[in-house]
């Protein structure tokens, strides 16, 4: 028998009733998903130290179970001693099992390991049913070793859905686990 994530083992036998219930779907194909988590963040010093590039797409990679890629800029910006080609940034782009067991991690281990977590905020919201979250500590994730931190960095998780309005869209990601904050 193959193995079935965790989160999407739930999505399928409980979120999907929960949401048709809630919104009123007539179809099972209308109840908005979770498509992707995309796990970026730049690395502005790189324009000096190359290796810090190196060692962005390390930690995303150990932290998400897939290997990330270097961004590299768009554009010259001289004030910033930038050109067009340079390695700034480190992404990944999670899908299908991947996706669901790095949600799992991130709800279940990490971010109860923050300090003074009370709930992620609720206005991360982009108006077409996708949501952004700020990562301040990349050390709040376990495989992690903070012996090994050159210096503790931020990173943006953004979770990309189906829904058509920001509603279904928090409605979903709560389900699935995401610990909103009391308004």
């Amino acid at each position: 028998m193959a193995y079935i994530p965790r989160l999407k083992e739930e999505y399928k036998s409980r979120v999907i009733s929960a949401l048709t219930e809630e919104f009123g779907y007539k179809n099972v194909m209308q109840v908005p998903k979770l498509e992707k988590i995309v796990v970026s963040r730049g690395v502005g010093a790189a324009v000096s130290d190359k290796k810090l590039v190196d060692y962005a797409v390390e930690e995303l990679t150990k932290i998400t179970g897939q290997k990330a890629v270097a961004t590299i800029s768009k554009k010259d910006v001289a004030s910033f001693k930038l050109r067009k080609g340079m390695p700034i940034g480190a992404k990944v782009t999670l899908r299908g099992e991947k996706m669901y067991e790095f949600l799992d991690r991130l709800v279940t281990s990490a971010l109860p390991r923050v300090r003074d977590f009370s709930g992620i905020k609720s206005n991360g919201f982009d108006g077409r049913g996708n949501y952004n979250l700020g990562v301040t500590e990349q050390i709040i994730f376990p495989e992690i070793n903070i012996d090994k931190v050159n210096k503790i960095a931020g990173f943006d998780i953004t979770f990309v859905t189906s829904a058509q309005t920001d509603k279904e869209a928090k409605s979903l990601l709560a389900e699935l686990g995401l610990p909103f904050k009391k308004n």
